[in-house]
């Protein structure tokens, strides 16, 4: 039998799906699985999937005939998974090393996981191996800081305030937004037959304290970055001002954002 998941991690992966899902990643999900041109009855992975919202699409489109599987190395976060999916098809494990046969797949996606994989040529080559011929693997990943405005402006404000280890981790998940750079990472990993295109769409967080929050208490410890309750509360207070460019009329916080949707066919 696994080991429960810490409860750090649960309440990790609890919040992530409460605050960044709904915000960031879930209106992604159609434009992925829409990408992947998934079908009632394909066999689909999600690599890296968090707490699921990519998995949930897929198991949608795919309908009862079909099988949605869901891997992420933490177990916190498949644990909150089958919590949302029971259906889905939850594994631990990593996209470098995928726990499946050749040809397993008809799909493989992955959103915004890319970024952060250790070695991402070897996992991209992970993902093409468990296709079978003709299948499709469409990932997803975030463009450029310069494209994303209120998240440019909370990184300068991090930079001011925690300094540059702080800055460096919100920085993290924009790493791939070039995408000379992304199609030659594509191009050495195998992919011989694919395409990259780039979608805009728009964020938004009940009110720029949690969206703020969300990164210092969520993203940074993730990161390894841990600041003092003192030093949050006061980066809270200048966030109001830095970001008061994105403040709805009822008090919101909403912002453009951009991703590339990569997608390669194993041939």
């Amino acid at each position: 039998m696994h080991e429960p998941p810490p409860r750090d991690q649960i309440e990790a992966a609890l919040a992530y799906e409460a605050l960044f899902v709904p915000a960031l990643f879930r209106p992604w999900a159609s434009i992925v699985a829409d990408a992947a041109r998934l079908q009632p009855g394909q066999r689909v992975l999600d690599v890296a999937c968090g707490t699921g919202v990519l998995a949930r699409e897929a198991a949608a489109r795919v309908g009862s005939s079909g099988r949605v599987v869901g891997l992420d190395p933490n177990s916190g976060m498949i644990a909150v998974a089958a919590d949302h999916a029971p259906r889905v098809e939850w594994r631990l494990g990593s996209a470098e090393s995928l726990p499946f046969p050749d040809g397993s797949f008809d799909a493989v996606v992955s959103q915004f996981g890319l970024m952060f994989f250790a070695d991402r040529s070897q996992a991209i080559r992970e993902m093409m191996r468990v296709l079978v011929p003709g299948g499709l693997m469409t990932v997803a990943v975030w463009n450029s800081l310069e494209s994303m405005p209120a998240y440019a402006a909370e990184v300068e404000l991090l930079e001011r305030t925690a300094g540059r280890p702080a800055a460096d981790a919100l920085r993290a998940p924009f790493v791939l937004g070039n995408l000379a750079e992304l199609a030659v990472l594509f191009a050495e990993a195998g992919v011989r037959k694919g395409s990259i295109e780039t979608h805009q769409g728009v964020a938004g967080f009940p009110g720029i304290r949690t969206m703020v929050e969300a990164d210092l208490r969520g993203w940074l410890p993730v990161m390894g970055i841990y600041l003092t309750d003192d030093h949050i509360d006061a980066i809270l207070q200048e966030a109001e001002h830095a970001l008061a460019a994105y403040r709805t009329a009822d008090n919101r916080i909403a912002f453009p954002v951009s991703a590339h949707v990569a997608t390669g066919e194993n041939v």
